[in-house]
């Protein structure tokens, strides 16, 4: 069993003292401000009364929680507000005179809708950093329709070179979503380094659509500038070769060559066969690449002969980039991770439960792992902190306006 150790806060976390007030829900904007919590934001996270983020409901997976909403939301608060009403929304904007940062990704138009878009809330406060996620934008001919992860790399063309030859698939996770989530992490910090020199906040979109289509450089270039689509190839890549899963005695392993010296040291270190080095068809990896098939076939033909755990040994002492095909298993297990210690506990209203430590690493402090907040857990202490008694604050749950 692995060992896990559990994640304390410290006070000199990066972002300590910076409160992000976030209306969020699914995997785009929760991804960026979990990312924000754990470098020691204070994300307060607005949901639904009696729902809250849909992405709650997705499973059962995690002890009766759902794995999307433990993996996405750890480190929050949950206070659950009816913004529709006129006392829900009043409580809002009170919240969000504390803010520093706001993240949403709600439907095209809803924040406006309540008055409280970019415009309206910077127009008294320009030190806001306000972000605004959607699926395609402010504007165009998709502005409003519904993005969803699968749809934004459907019409990104991500899907086109994602899969076999004989069918086009999303990919195993939701890299839209990552995407936007990841570019909406690196506005907010953009935004409050330049809020320390200036003063100033700012307004930020970022879309699911631009986010895929800034990852999509390689194959839109090769479209653009020689007319050709990128193949779908499985686990092989259009531009390299020997690039793709080979067959070993019991399975099969990665290998993934991308320079000529590569080539040789795979060939007469790994394989003995130094007459391959600057083989008339493979000494380069253009040639290699225009003759995929048989490039393929000869590092088959010597893979086949090894078994996977040999393989992999010769093949890291040689430095040929390679790797095995693991599963989720495999990863969970991984001595990558158990030997550097990265697993920790994290708390939830069904118990602790393993997760794995933020990716950015700081040599001087440990990130947090906060705990994964139940449905309105913490509505009562903000709205404490708002000056509200607890008679007001009872007034407004049996009203509806919180929850």
């Amino acid at each position: 069993m692995t060992s896990i150790v559990t994640s304390t806060a410290r006070r000199d976390l990066p972002l300590d003292g910076i409160t992000v007030v976030s209306f969020e829900q699914a995997v785009a904007a929760p991804i960026a401000t979990r990312h924000l919590a754990d470098l020691g934001a204070r994300v307060i996270k607005i949901e639904r009364v009696g729902e809250g983020d849909f992405a709650r409901n997705y499973d059962t997976a995690v002890h009766g929680l759902a794995s999307h909403f433990v993996w996405l939301n750890r480190g929050k608060e949950s206070v659950c507000v009816d913004m529709k009403s006129a006392e829900g929304l009043e409580v809002t904007r009170r919240l969000l005179d504390r803010a520093d940062v706001v993240v949403q990704n709600f439907a095209p138009g809803a924040m406006e809708r309540l008055g409280l878009g970019a415009d309206a809330l910077r127009r008294d406060r320009p030190e806001l950093i306000v972000v605004n996620m959607t699926g395609y934008g402010t504007a165009g001919p998709l502005q409003a329709r519904k993005a969803y992860d699968m749809l934004v790399q459907a019409e990104t063309g991500l899907c086109s070179i994602t899969g076999t030859p004989e069918t086009a698939t999303k990919t195993g996770i939701p890299a839209a979503d990552i995407a936007a989530g990841m570019y909406a992490l690196t506005a907010v910090q953009a935004a409050l380094f330049r809020r320390e020199r200036t003063g100033v906040g700012a307004a930020v979109d970022v879309s699911m659509f631009d986010a895929t289509v800034e990852w999509l450089g390689h194959p839109m270039y090769l479209q653009m500038y020689q007319d050709t689509q990128v193949e779908r190839m499985g686990l092989s890549h259009a531009s390299i070769a020997p690039y793709d899963a080979y067959p070993t005695v019991d399975g099969q392993i990665l290998i993934g060559v991308q320079n000529d010296r590569g080539w040789r040291a795979l060939v007469t270190e790994v394989f003995g066969r130094s007459d391959l080095a600057e083989h008339p068809k493979f000494a380069t990896n253009i040639l290699r690449v225009e003759h995929r098939p048989e490039t393929d076939q000869v590092v088959a033909e010597h893979t086949r002969r090894f078994d996977t755990e040999e393989l992999d040994k010769r093949l890291a002492a040689a430095g040929v980039p390679a790797a095995r095909l693991n599963g989720m298993r495999d990863l969970i297990d991984h001595p990558q991770l158990s030997e550097r210690a990265r697993w920790r506990e994290v708390d939830t209203a069904a118990g602790p439960v393993r997760a794995v430590l933020p990716p950015m690493t700081f040599t001087d402090v440990e990130l947090p792992m906060g705990p994964v907040p139940a449905l309105g857990e913490h509505t009562d202490a903000v709205l404490s902190e708002l000056g509200l008694t607890d008679t007001a604050i009872a007034g407004l749950r049996t009203g509806g306006a919180v929850g």
